[in-house]
């Protein structure tokens, strides 16, 4: 996973000028080697307007920063959501089996409840979206 220090590495390295500054132009290449969708110009350029907190028209370090982590937030939440079933808001043993299933392994429910109880933080048998973000780290 990309952590602060990388996503200042993928910023300094479209800072082609060096200014510490990237244009809209500039982030739809950075959102595309970071994984991100790809975005028409219009709206990478509302985004840049939006995080644009000195009005130059342009993102500095941190705001490109706290965009990425943003966008990383976005994508950790939809992968915990393909986990969940029934109206739950965890992951129980039963939709980490019907997942995984989904991916080509198997595992009985008892192996389910064996992998969650390594990240269960507060032992309560079903991982929530925090013990998601841990276990995703």
């Amino acid at each position: 996973m990309l952590g602060q220090g990388g996503f200042e590495c993928v910023f300094h390295r479209f800072d082609e000028d060096g200014d510490g500054k990237i244009s809209a132009n500039d982030l739809r290449r950075c959102l595309a080697v970071v994984g991100a969708e790809e975005g028409a110009q219009e709206e990478v350029e509302a985004i840049v307007k939006a995080l644009d907190m000195d009005g130059d028209g342009m993102l500095d370090v941190e705001e490109f920063v706290g965009l990425m982590k943003e966008e990383r937030a976005e994508e950790m939440r939809e992968a915990f959501e393909k986990y969940l079933m029934d109206g739950s808001e965890c992951i129980t043993p039963r939709s980490l089996k019907r997942m995984l299933s989904r991916l080509g392994e198997s595992r009985t429910v008892g192996e389910c409840q064996h992998m969650i109880s390594q990240f269960d933080l507060n032992r309560d048998g079903v991982i929530c979206y925090n013990e998601f973000l841990v276990m995703m780290q």
